[in-house]
């Protein structure tokens, strides 16, 4: 799988919305992308999410590669919908429908990741799928902050160590 990315629609509308909790680290992951040509990809299903409320015409459409959903798509995600098996009770079975046709275009298009802010469905069922080997893509999510790292092939991101006092030594 390479770097390239899928643009969730919570992923957009944060990085539109300088209101949001995680617009700051939505734009570094943007700037990012943009300086290491990192290919950002907006699917038709999160365009036409994102203009239910609002203008597609405020995003910056001409750094994204717009991908529609088409038949091979669907028969993914049907697959990858019945490979779900189970879903939360509390989790809104349409919202995870055009996650799932995310997750989907994604891997078969060969898209490394898809960034997003939603922790409680696309995230956790991206999680799902891919540990279950029925996906490679891998979700980053937003309210981890920014990590560069995160487009690593394993997933190792960077973390902090607590160095241990040298005293008496």
């Amino acid at each position: 799988m390479s770097a390239m990315t899928l643009l969730d629609t919570s992923f957009l509308i944060t990085l539109v919305n300088d209101q949001r909790l995680n617009h700051e680290t939505a734009k570094q992951y943007f700037r990012y992308m943009l300086q290491n040509d990192v290919p950002m990809y907006l699917s038709a299903i999160a365009a036409a999410e994102f203009a239910i409320k609002q203008s597609v015409a405020d995003l910056p459409l001409g750094d994204f590669r717009i991908l529609n959903f088409n038949m091979t798509h669907g028969q993914q995600a049907a697959r990858l919908w019945n490979a779900l098996k189970s879903r939360d009770e509390s989790d809104s079975r349409v919202a995870i429908r055009d996650d799932v046709k995310l997750m989907a275009q994604a891997d078969h298009e060969k898209i490394g990741f898809i960034l997003t802010e939603d922790t409680s469905t696309l995230y956790k069922y991206c999680e799902r799928l891919r540990v279950d080997k029925q996906i490679q893509t891998r979700a980053i999510t937003l309210k981890d902050g920014f990590d560069a790292n995160a487009f690593n092939d394993d997933g190792q991101t960077n973390f902090q160590f607590s160095h241990p006092s040298n005293e008496g030594l």
